[in-house]
């Protein structure tokens, strides 16, 4: 019996990675959305909005800024990854119930980006959208300049893989996950907000955790 618990102990490891890959796998050929039921043993579920979502690796991927700009901007992967970063663990909460505790994110704060690119006076807010090529996202100015808002690179002390939003996605730390946009493409500076995907939908634009949705989770601050 301890020589079976230390096996399990010695393989859990590598049996989470791969049920991991394996969901996320399965998620990209899923129209259903039924696999994003599923747990995995590293406490998220999958969901994608879009019938398929293209790879992007260090040679692909492109981030643009843009829209109410002195200085519109395109970044690649290895130009982010030369930027300082900022790494934050947080308690990760879905609006549909599930929660992973102490979730390390790490990666540019989005207010650095913003200054870069030089905001005009009159943009307000912020659209954000994906290469999935269906979903987007929405903050306001003063939302997205807080120090806990991230465009991150790195999830867990690892690269973000694509089932988690990779290369790069948004990270809202206060604010329910739907707001933290996987594969996040683009980062258009606008006059008012223009509702994401889900609020289109019937979620809330301002998503606090424990302050929305109808919802009393504990906040994840």
């Amino acid at each position: 019996m301890l020589g079976l618990g230390a096996a399990g102990v010695a393989t859990a490891p590598y049996l989470q990675r791969g049920l991991e890959s394996a969901l996320g796998a399965a998620s990209q050929k899923d129209p259903t959305g039924l696999t994003g039921l599923l747990p995995n043993g590293g406490g998220f579920r999958y969901y994608s909005v879009a019938a398929s979502v293209p790879h992007r690796d260090a040679g692909s991927y492109r981030l643009r800024i843009d829209g109410l700009v002195d200085r519109p901007a395109t970044y690649t992967l290895d130009r982010l990854r030369a930027l300082p970063q900022r790494r934050i663990v947080r308690d990760v909460q879905c609006v549909t119930g599930w929660r992973v505790p102490e979730t390390p994110f790490e990666g540019v704060v989005l207010s650095d980006l913003l200054d870069a690119a030089g905001v005009r006076p009159e943009a307000r807010a912020i659209r954000f959208t994906c290469f999935d090529g269906t979903y987007s996202e929405s903050l306001t100015l003063s939302q997205a300049r807080r120090d806990d808002v991230l465009v991150a690179l790195r999830m867990r002390d690892k690269d973000i893989a694509h089932a988690h939003g990779g290369p790069v996605r948004l990270y809202v730390a206060p604010m329910y996950f739907y707001k933290s946009a996987k594969w996040l493409s683009g980062i258009t500076l606008t006059r008012e907000v223009d509702p994401g995907y889900w609020e289109e939908r019937g979620y809330d634009t301002d998503a606090w955790v424990g302050r929305s949705n109808g919802r009393d989770d504990a906040p994840t601050v």
